[in-house]
């Protein structure tokens, strides 16, 4: 299987800081890669630099392509990010945010053509999103927001999609209809997802592999079964938890009231 994503030696730093200490990465064409980590592991910088968005060092190639030597519109018609905080601009109805996820395949100075919003329509129709499209934007909830940035990402119909905690608002009905549709488009068009991802059971339910990051480094990458043991996520995480084997994917349990102090983290843990 070819690969859609490879990062070599990535490094990210913010104000002379390291952020990202010489990362590698392949995610092949068609698979799901879930990111995990604490708070501050350097999951939502990595999904930047992949999608171009922030200087970097190192080398990294989508589709064939290097994100920051190709211009923003020929990569948008290829590569999708829906970010954890998006911009919204004022007065935009959640229909014309979800529309605009067409930009990247309308001619300068054109206009949306009938397969345009067919296209719009029909994310519309497959998230459910009949009852907010005419609202405007800004008015909704976090939940709600959240599934409409996600239509945008999926309106721009890209090979590659990048979900920087797409389900962190959600409820757990939402969560369940948000990550089964991706799951669902990636198996049908071959779509290629990384998803950075808080609950690790569902990152290990719908990702094929986790690649664990830890103070800017991948420190695990592999089968989720491999990855999420109760030991690493102790080391890592600093957290009591029993792993449970199911048949879908390891689920991870937090543990009450055990005796003496949590082991701690990996030290030098820094920002995300």
């Amino acid at each position: 299987m070819s690969a859609a994503i490879t990062c070599r030696n990535l490094r990210v730093s913010r104000d002379r800081t390291p952020i990202l200490h010489g990362v590698d990465l392949t995610v092949p064409a068609g698979s799901w890669v879930s990111l995990v980590g604490p708070n501050g592991s350097g999951k939502t910088t990595l999904m930047f630099a992949l999608a171009g968005l922030i200087g970097s060092t190192g080398h990294v190639e989508i589709e064939g392509m290097t994100p920051r030597g190709v211009g923003r519109r020929r990569l948008a018609r290829t590569v999708a990010m829906m970010p954890q905080r998006p911009v919204v601009p004022e007065g935009v109805t959640a229909h014309e945010l979800i529309a605009l996820g067409r930009t990247p395949h309308i001619p300068r100075f054109g206009t949306e053509s009938a397969s345009d919003v067919v296209v719009v329509d029909t994310i519309i129709h497959r998230l459910d999103l009949h009852d907010l499209a005419g609202r405007i934007a800004t008015t909704l909830s976090g939940g709600e927001l959240q599934r409409v940035v996600l239509a945008r990402a999926l309106a721009q119909q890209p090979r590659v999609l990048l979900l920087d905690e797409p389900t962190s608002a959600l409820d757990i009905g939402h969560q369940q209809q948000v990550l089964d549709l991706v799951d669902e488009l990636r198996r049908e068009t071959g779509l290629t997802v990384v998803a950075a991802m808080h609950d690790l059971t569902s990152a290990a339910q719908y990702g094929e592999r986790l690649a664990l990051l830890a103070d800017g480094r991948v420190v695990a990458d592999g089968p989720p079964g491999e990855v999420l043991t109760a030991e690493r996520i102790a080391q890592v995480y600093g957290a009591r938890v029993e792993v449970v084997t199911r048949a879908d994917g390891p689920a991870v349990l937090p543990l009450r009231g055990a005796a003496g102090a949590a082991p701690g983290p990996l030290d030098g843990a820094g920002p995300a």
